[in-house]
């Protein structure tokens, strides 16, 4: 066991009082020692279920033979940190996460990981951490969260709270709807409701066969999650004496099944960045081609807010990520799952009970998956849009630029209806390293979907956007402006032209002109000077390599 380096012979003595101190008897010294990455928070709603789910899991390991230790993982909630300073901290502390299970992982020797997460960077974060270690790990989510209930009809977080504000700005709501909006659109724990980044990476997992059937999808506080949870338990144990590791279910094979469910189920574009990022550390060699291969080559079947109007509830009653998967047939490579099934295993005992949710082959919404990756003079490097969630009128869209250079100055523009129809909304230097920490667009392009613009002014950014983005919004804009790219050099006026059948992005300036402007570019000063982000810009690397961290090389 990898935990005997840190508990058996005569030099480890002081190691073995210190685990009794903790209670641990000499009878359980003999068991492996299992890691629970606890990532629950009374901040996060997708978390604060965590601690019932983590007993459990404790149970499960027990039963199995382990002793179970639980540490703590830190959390972030996008949707309070939306909108401020807050959500600089947002995609870093993904890797914040990945760091601190490898820490306490390799401090303690421990012999596998069960991983307790549910929202937007938590759950990549561990599964990074998973491919980085190769021992057995197994992923643990809490689950979305019950829809909420207004007047007849039922809420989500972003379409009855972050676009209300929109609404609210263009008149059609008053004071007391806002509020009524407010205290109903979450009822309690879980992630938001629709296919939303949390959701979108719970579906991944499950299809990369990193947590086991219906965890991608069973809804939060159901006893169907608490039986997850202790069967997830029991499951680790299973690998630990079998040596499963991550690194054999996180393989090439998993990688593709994970952007092929993201297709064709219309998921967040960030899952761009985090699936590129989870490959990287378990050493899968993916290239940010695979996503629009595979969008080509997967067809859309679901539609789930925020593109279409069913929960994540209606889904998962549909059957869920393996009913889905099963509709895909041949288009999904089978491989090893850690229920200790193949995936083919598990989709063929799969059903789908609702083909209003999940839609038949010869009945698909769109035949190619609900992400596409543009390429052009514009985007060199590539960047990406959710066109499950764009109107064929903005399919291709020609315009002139507005430019903004940080998100605040953008949002300060929509609210007071300053950016003319037919236009390019541009934000820059809010890339990985510009912003620094790519910070989330929700509130400017739910605004604009409030305010009724989502057909007629597109957005443009080197920043990413929440999974509860819709309309023609253009993210990952790479290379980002702070190192030079293109998006840098555009200027009031230029037109901008986009075609989503071509998958291209061109700005519509001479070359001539584009070199004499580079030549003028000159790098601005670093956002944030002070703290770990400021280590974090100078280390990151672009969104079209999954902004992760650069090899230390001396």
């Amino acid at each position: 066991m990898r935990s005997d380096r840190a508990k058996e012979g005569l030099q480890q003595a002081a190691a073995r009082a210190l685990l009794h101190a903790c209670g641990i008897t000499r009878e359980q010294m003999r068991k492996p020692f299992i890691g629970i990455a606890n990532a629950y928070s009374d901040i996060v709603p997708g978390h604060i279920g965590l601690q019932r789910v983590g007993r459990a899991v404790e149970h499960g390991i027990a039963a199995g033979g382990g002793v179970p230790f639980n540490f703590g993982i830190p959390a972030i909630c996008d949707g309070i940190a939306m909108g401020h300073e807050g959500m600089f901290y947002s995609l870093p502390s993904r890797e914040l996460i990945a760091d601190t299970v490898e820490s306490m992982a390799e401090a303690h020797a421990l012999d596998g990981l069960v991983l307790l997460t549910d929202c937007d960077k938590i759950t990549p974060g561990m599964l990074m951490a998973a491919g980085r270690l190769d021992i057995p790990s197994i992923i643990v989510t809490a689950g979305p969260m019950h829809s909420g209930w207004y007047k007849g009809r039922r809420l989500s977080l972003v379409r009855d709270t972050f676009e209300a504000v929109g609404r609210y700005q263009a008149g059609e709501i008053d004071d007391a709807e806002l509020a009524e909006l407010e205290i109903r659109a979450c009822p309690g724990q879980g992630s938001c409701q629709g296919l939303y980044t949390a959701n979108t990476m719970q579906c991944v997992t499950e299809a990369m066969g990193m947590s086991l059937p219906g965890a991608g999808s069973a809804l939060a506080g159901t006893a169907e999650r608490i039986r997850i949870a202790y069967d997830s338990g029991e499951a680790i144990m299973r690998m630990v004496n079998e040596n499963i590791t991550a690194r054999q279910i996180i393989n090439e094979r998993a990688i593709r099944n994970g952007i092929r469910i993201d297709m064709s189920l219309g998921g967040s574009t960030n899952s761009c960045l985090h699936i590129t990022a989870i490959a990287h550390e378990a050493g899968v060699p993916m290239q940010i081609e695979w996503l629009d291969e595979i969008s080509q080559q997967v067809p859309q079947i679901a539609s789930l807010r925020p593109s279409g109007d069913y929960m994540m509830e209606d889904f998962h009653n549909a059957g869920g990520v393996l009913a889905a998967l099963k509709t895909l047939g041949d288009r999904v490579e089978d491989n090893l799952t850690v229920s200790g099934h193949n995936l083919r295993e598990l989709t063929d005992a799969a059903q789908v009970y609702d083909d209003d949710v999940i839609h038949p082959l010869d009945n698909v919404y769109r035949d190619s998956g609900g992400i596409s990756v543009l390429r052009g003079s514009l985007c060199p490097d590539g960047a990406v849009i959710k066109q499950a969630a764009v109107s064929e009128k903005m399919r291709r869209f020609r315009g002139k630029a507005v430019c903004f250079d940080s998100e605040e100055a953008a949002m300060e523009a929509i609210l007071a209806d300053s950016i003319p129809d037919g236009s390019w909304c541009v934000i820059r230097y809010e890339g990985p390293r510009g912003g620094p920490g790519m910070r989330e667009m929700l509130s400017p392009t739910s605004a604009l979907t409030g305010m009724g613009k989502e057909e007629s002014i597109a957005l443009i950014t080197d920043g990413r956007f929440s999974g509860g983005t819709r309309g023609p919004c253009v993210g990952h804009v790479s290379p980002e402006a702070a190192v030079g790219g293109p998006i840098g050099l555009i200027q009031d006026g230029d037109e901008i032209e986009m075609d989503l059948d071509a998958r291209s992005l061109e700005l519509l300036v001479d070359e001539q002109e584009l070199a004499r402007r580079r030549e003028a570019w000159r790098a601005p000063e670093p956002k944030i000077k002070t703290g770990w982000l400021a280590r974090y810009a100078k280390l990151v690397t672009s969104a079209n390599t999954g902004a992760v961290m650069e090899s230390y090389t001396p």
